[in-house]
């Protein structure tokens, strides 16, 4: 018998074996049952083995030739300079695939190919344009100087894909700085004679994106409209059409988190915190919804005030009643600040220049009350490096120099600094002065910054 022969099987149906029909029912008697079988011959599959190996095609040989073609503006020797491969060297395909990334991260080429025939490499490139100028098309509520300076690339520059999505991006992110998240950017390229091309951002401002509602979650102290009256972003309103706080901002918002954080800890509230800030864009994008989550924790008062001086001749009792800090109010951080630069203004007027004043705080979480240290020691020696003045448009430096109470090379003094800013204050110049410090070149030098 072999594989394909067929041959029946007879069972008479009173054997007893229970038959039934195709339908689910019993054989009547004296029936006999036929069965077709044919023979089939199974063949088991070999277990699966590795991938044939693919028989290298690489050609081998001597570089004897390097030809570049396509250049307009850069040299061939100048691709050549690129490549991993030189003339006279054995042909390597590791090289050749590292000199076609290296051309790549040039920049210069949009394209780069090669060809080996075994002795001499082709080397086929497409150069980027040249940018022969930028153009912004539908700005309105920015200036072409504003963006001009916020984009990099600029004309006579390699026109790359790459670093034109870079700039469309920092243009949109300028547009949701200042409120407009809606704003898109398509960039578009004019093909000029001699490889060049006028680059084209065309810009769709869109709406300004306000403020629908800010709300807070977990505030139980103070209500919404308290800690709404604390920050500097708005809901928006018809009446507020001459103010941008109502526009969102997210470097406004971090900041709100901040002013949020102050109002609470000058309350008495040194546990908390805000757990998140998050601003939702509505569906058309013309309003956001800020919700501020927050932990109020407990209120805390003030413990024990304690001055504790290294110096022989400044003395905590004469000290202490300059604190504004009192035992028994209502904790409030900016008292201790304020402290600070009373105790510090003090001793400089007793003619101790380089003191430093540390608060150290001890909190008793069950009588919830504050306890505070400051320690008072010799500071290291300072001294004033540079006096940069900023911001004076029609007031000579020479001016606001004579006002100021220190000069390069004398030691640094905070009282001194202090009377300087009065003084230039009183000249009725500015609408503001502030006086900051800045890292010297060494650590016994600094720099004040007067920004007028």
């Amino acid at each position: 018998m072999s594989e394909g022969d067929e041959w029946e099987l007879v069972i008479p149906s009173n054997l007893g074996y229970g038959a039934q029909g195709a339908g689910g029912g019993a054989i009547p008697p004296n029936q006999t049952l036929v069965f077709t079988m044919r023979l089939v011959e199974v063949v088991q599959e070999a277990p699966l083995g590795p991938p044939p190996q693919i028989a290298s095609t690489a050609i081998e040989g001597v570089v004897e030739t390097i030809l570049v073609e396509g250049t307009q503006r850069v040299e061939p020797g100048s691709v050549i300079s690129y490549m991993a491969l030189r003339q006279g060297t054995p042909y390597d395909p590791v090289a050749a695939d590292q000199s076609l990334k290296t051309l790549f991260d040039t920049g210069l080429f949009a394209d780069v190919r090669m060809n080996w025939d075994g002795t001499m490499l082709t080397v086929r490139v497409v150069e980027n344009p040249i940018i022969n100028q930028v153009v912004f098309e539908g700005d309105q509520a920015l200036s072409e100087e504003d963006l001009g300076e916020e984009v990099q690339v600029s004309p006579r520059m390699v026109f790359t894909r790459a670093r034109v999505q870079d700039d469309v991006q920092r243009i949109i992110e300028l547009y949701r700085r200042s409120g407009r998240f809606a704003a898109t950017v398509e960039p578009t390229i004019i093909q000029r004679p001699q490889n060049r091309v006028d680059l084209i951002f065309e810009i769709n401002e869109g709406p300004t994106t306000g403020v629908a509602s800010i709300n807070f979650i977990g505030n139980e102290i103070f209500s919404d409209n308290d800690l709404r009256g604390q920050i500097v972003t708005t809901q928006s309103a018809w009446y507020r059409f001459l103010s941008t706080d109502d526009n969102y901002d997210p470097d406004r918002v971090t900041f709100d988190r901040e002013l949020i954080r102050r109002f609470y800890i000058t309350q008495g509230y040194a546990d908390f915190r805000v757990v998140s800030a998050v601003a939702e864009l509505s569906p058309d994008r013309t309003d956001f919804y800020i919700t501020f989550t927050v932990e109020e924790g407990e209120q805390y008062t003030f413990g024990n005030i304690v001055i504790e001086s290294n110096i022989e001749d400044l003395v905590p009792e004469v000290l202490l009643p300059l604190v504004l800090a009192q035992s028994g109010e209502i904790y409030n951080a900016q008292e201790v600040d304020d402290s600070i630069e009373a105790l510090t203004f003090a001793a400089g007027v007793e003619g101790f220049v380089f003191v430093d004043i540390l608060p150290r705080v001890q909190r008793n979480f069950e009588g919830r009350t504050i306890e505070i240290f400051f320690e008072i020691a010799e500071a290291p020696r300072v001294y004033v490096e540079r006096v940069d003045i900023i911001g004076n448009a029609r007031t000579r430096d020479e001016v606001i120099r004579r006002e100021f109470r220190l000069a390069e090379g004398d030691a640094f003094n905070r009282v001194l600094v202090d009377r300087s800013r009065t003084r230039i204050r009183a000249l009725g110049f500015f609408s503001d002065v502030v006086i900051t410090e800045e890292a010297g070149s060494e650590p016994d030098r600094t720099a004040l910054r007067v920004e007028v």
